[in-house]
């Protein structure tokens, strides 16, 4: 677990203080909001970068107007930023890890042997499977959704199924590898932000996501038994297969980089240690096998790698890596943690939290607290950073000051934050994956299984009290009793 001490009493405006207005307190975030929607809606521009920077300025005033200085603030969300720096360093490395495995024939290899388990008799369960496998080895929902997604939404219209029901079955399948991957944004930032070792983080998401997926492959095969033939066409599949041959050596040794990426993660290896490892394996990989020079080895770690098959999917989907396809994400994420710690900082977070105080007392009222508040803030927001970022903040004390481990916090994140993301028309999640596939966002949710069933999952163990890990009791003790220390010396202050 990262350790990371209880914040400072003096650090923060005290919003429990009875002469405090609670519309003052949250009207940094309330108008922030505003801002993004009108980004979103009125001006249909996704990218949430400078209207959270406005959101910092914002804070920044009302700061000022309760008679203290911006000094206080920039220290206080330089050091949230600071806590996301692992995470950030991480995802740089994912950009190298995704260019490397690409020329190194990892992810063609992958891919081959992907759409070799494609059926057309089970075509929504080898849809999701396909696009989970994917997703999971690049550790992003959204280029799956936009190279192989897109691939998949033809062939399912040449077997006449509907394409809310394709849509939902891609959906189920990139957004599991999104959450379950280790090599994705939102695997590595929510962690980050409540504290959690990543490889805790990732095990302790299994007890929900698991059955959510197992459960919407069953799904999908009863559905799917009313659909295709054995008979149906394949060409377009056989067409990818080829390219992928004709371009790259397909071999289970090009799968080395993954074996070592996957084997230093049963280890518990350090998260950065074991993408870097992946790198340099696959860099070797790429020299040897695929006949790939170090200058190009270099460069392609630095700016990705573009692919020239000449299939327009192929190329979609092999066309990305290197630390330069990570800036839009990394800039974001700062921006997103840098909003949150001046949030922290005003008093916002302490004033919501002081609100809901009354529901949390019990295991049940805080996990119930923990899917709403991502729930509303995904809602309200719409920017899936902020929404897995803030509700990390805002939670990861309560976890500990009523003896429960964070990863529940994070798991419970992951499930209604990344999840659901895709499921909201107003999410980033939601907007794209509608204008990449073109269906309505409300028309594929309810058929994206796997994502709405994994928070479902989560409440029945919240409820049956399965899965809510608890801290040492001695850990709990001893942070009551700085918590106790703490308030005693804000008191005197």
């Amino acid at each position: 677990m990262i350790n990371e001490a209880p914040s400072n009493p003096d650090d923060d405006y005290d919003s429990s203080n009875a002469s405090s207005n609670f519309l003052l307190d949250i009207a940094p975030l309330v108008l922030t909001a505003i801002i993004l929607m009108v980004q979103f809606f009125v001006f249909k521009d996704f990218t949430p970068h400078i209207p959270l920077a406005c959101g910092i300025l914002l804070t920044g005033l009302f700061v000022k107007l309760r008679g203290r200085n911006w000094q206080g603030m920039e220290d206080r969300f330089l050091k949230v930023i600071k806590i996301g720096l692992p995470a950030i360093l991480i995802l740089m490395g994912v950009g190298m890890l995704i260019g490397s495995w690409i020329i190194a024939g990892t992810v063609p290899t992958i891919l081959y042997y992907g759409f070799s388990i494609f059926s057309p008799s089970s075509f929504l369960v080898s849809v999701c499977i396909i696009c989970a496998i994917i997703s999971v080895a690049t550790g992003t929902s959204w280029g799956t959704v936009g190279t192989v997604g897109l691939a998949m939404m033809g062939i399912g219209v040449g077997l006449g199924i509907p394409a809310y029901l394709t849509g939902g079955a891609i959906v189920s399948g990139a957004f599991f590898g999104d959450k379950m991957s280790p090599l994705s944004d939102t695997t590595n930032l929510t962690p980050a932000a409540a504290g959690v070792d990543l490889w805790e983080h990732i095990q302790g998401m299994l007890p929900t996501t698991v059955p959510a997926m197992v459960t919407a492959l069953i799904i999908y095969a009863w559905i799917g038994m009313s659909y295709g033939s054995d008979n149906i066409d394949m060409s377009v599949v056989q067409v990818l297969q080829s390219t992928l041959l004709d371009n790259y050596t397909i071999s289970l040794w090009t799968l080395l980089p993954a074996v070592v990426v996957v084997g230093a993660a049963v280890m518990k290896m350090p998260a950065i240690p074991t993408v870097l490892s992946g790198v340099v394996v696959a860099s070797l990989v790429a020299f040897f096998m695929q006949g790939v020079g170090v200058n190009e080895i270099f460069t392609v770690l630095q700016n990705g790698f573009v692919s020239e098959t000449g299939s327009e999917v192929v190329d979609q989907l092999l066309s990305k890596g290197g630390v330069m396809s990570m800036t839009w994400v990394v800039t974001l994420t700062i921006f997103a943690l840098g909003f949150v710690g001046s949030l922290e900082h005003y008093g916002t977070l302490n004033a919501i939290m002081n609100k809901i105080k009354s529901l949390v007392k019990s295991r049940i009222g805080l996990i119930l607290t923990s899917y709403t508040s991502v729930i509303g803030v995904g809602t309200i927001i719409g920017d899936v950073y902020t929404t897995l970022v803030l509700p990390a903040r805002l939670l990861k004390d309560k976890y500990q000051e009523m003896g429960y481990k964070r990863t529940t916090l994070t798991r419970s994140i992951e499930d209604s934050g990344t999840l659901l993301s895709p499921l909201i028309p107003w999410n980033m999640g939601g907007s794209f994956v509608a204008a990449t596939l073109g269906i309505a966002t409300l028309a594929y949710a309810p058929f994206a299984f796997a994502c709405w069933l994994s928070p479902l999952f989560g409440l029945l163990w919240a409820f049956l009290g399965k899965f809510t890990p608890k801290e040492a009791e001695e850990d709990t003790a001893a942070y009551r009793t700085e918590m106790v220390d703490n308030a005693v010396s804000a008191e005197k202050v």
